[in-house]
């Protein structure tokens, strides 16, 4: 018991000065660039950091800590009933999955209707009326979870049309697992849908003589992707995670006369008095890790925790940083929360091979309590 106690208060420790580190330089740096900045050349960025032997020092003694947490959660399997008792908390949110996706996706649109940009702050089109409409309407659709699936479909259409001649719609990455989980996954419940379909459902109401659509394109399109809903968490850790990849690439590594700025900007070395440059590289490099994790399905949920408070800590940190812009990810991830890792992903791949939590958590119970919580847990 002592040994799970200190590990935990290390593992609590090492996560709070992770995300007090790099928190509040993740945020998307072409939001919150000064005016003016100056770019700088990568590759001598680049050189210049990685022959410090500081900065150096650090990063290895981050990868080999983290590589030290996930062995030693792996062959301690600390705190098991805690663990067992997390997840089940999570999946008994699973029937609230369908609302929790539309205001990820929902509430970010209708901000950037009323702002006057389509769907990232840096994507700005010289139709504002045109803008203003699609984002208030289609947001507002999905807020109330009304024909959710077409809309979601509709935006996403209009996401993947634009993109080729706006790449900066690449910093909203997010949009595109968001919205394809929401097509999968529906409207669910409290959502327009839902009263729609238990009115058309009912023989005696007048609203199920007249029904315009429900039984003749809602139901035959739910049918036709249920066998595809079980990829909803597929979908969302592999876009969330190749968003991170990018965010960490291009808005740090790859523009460091940008990032380099805003660690100034924010006075961050004042926080953490180490080299600007390690900053801007444990910050891009944090965001890679955890997209390539969330991408392989390993510790999805642990790692979804690491990124919502890296995104929490941003949003505190940075005071002129559009808030707006970030509530999909953070919906999101908390998403993943609920959902873990899905099938095809190294979480599904341990739980084949090693105990589950809850196999762990029921071999300390007495023989006077209930045995079954392993049946109420889902590994994922």
């Amino acid at each position: 018991m002592d040994i799970n106690h200190r590990l935990l208060g290390v593992c609590a420790a090492l996560v709070a000065t992770f995300a007090m580190f790099a928190g509040s330089a993740t945020a998307h740096v072409e939001y919150v660039t000064p005016p003016g900045t100056q770019p700088a050349n990568v590759v001598d960025f680049l050189v210049a950091a990685f022959t410090t032997p500081l900065i150096v020092g650090v990063l290895v003694a981050g990868f080999v800590a983290t590589l030290a947490g996930i062995g030693g959660y792996l062959y301690l399997r600390p705190f098991p009933a805690d663990i067992a008792a997390f997840r089940a908390a999570m999946d008994d949110y699973r029937d609230l999955l369908g609302w929790l996706l539309r205001l990820s996706m929902g509430m970010p649109l209708i901000a950037a209707g009323f702002q006057g940009y389509l769907f990232s702050p840096a994507a700005t089109l010289p139709y504002p009326t045109a803008l203003r409409l699609f984002g208030i309407s289609v947001g507002f659709f999905l807020l109330f979870g009304l024909a959710t699936r077409v809309t979601a479909v509709w935006a996403l259409f209009v996401y993947l049309v634009t993109l080729p001649s706006h790449p900066q719609l690449l910093l909203a990455f997010e949009y595109v697992p968001g919205l394809i989980a929401v097509a999968l996954v529906g409207g669910g419940r409290p959502s327009a849908d839902a009263v729609i379909a238990r009115m058309a459902d009912d023989d005696k109401t007048f609203y199920s003589r007249v029904d315009p659509f429900y039984r003749r394109l809602a139901v035959p399109f739910a049918q036709r992707v249920k066998p595809y809903k079980q990829l909803a968490p597929v979908v969302l850790r592999v876009g969330i995670g190749i968003a991170f990849i990018y965010l960490g690439i291009t808005q740090k590594l790859m523009r460091p006369g940008e990032a380099l700025a805003v660690v100034e900007k924010y006075n961050l070395t004042g926080l953490v008095p180490v080299d600007p440059a390690l900053w801007v590289i444990g910050a891009g490099l944090t965001e890679a890790l955890v997209g390539v994790m969330l991408i392989a399905g390993a510790f999805t949920r642990g790692f979804s925790l690491v990124a919502f408070g890296l995104f929490t800590t941003t949003l505190f940190g940075l005071p002129d940083d559009p808030v707006v812009a970030h509530i999909s990810l953070f919906g999101l991830v908390s998403a993943l929360l609920i959902t873990g890792a899905g099938p095809y992903s190294v979480d599904q791949w341990l739980a084949d091979r090693i105990r589950t939590a809850g196999e762990v958590a029921t071999r300390s119970v007495t023989p006077t309590e209930p045995e079954s919580i392993d049946e109420a847990v889902s590994e994922n």
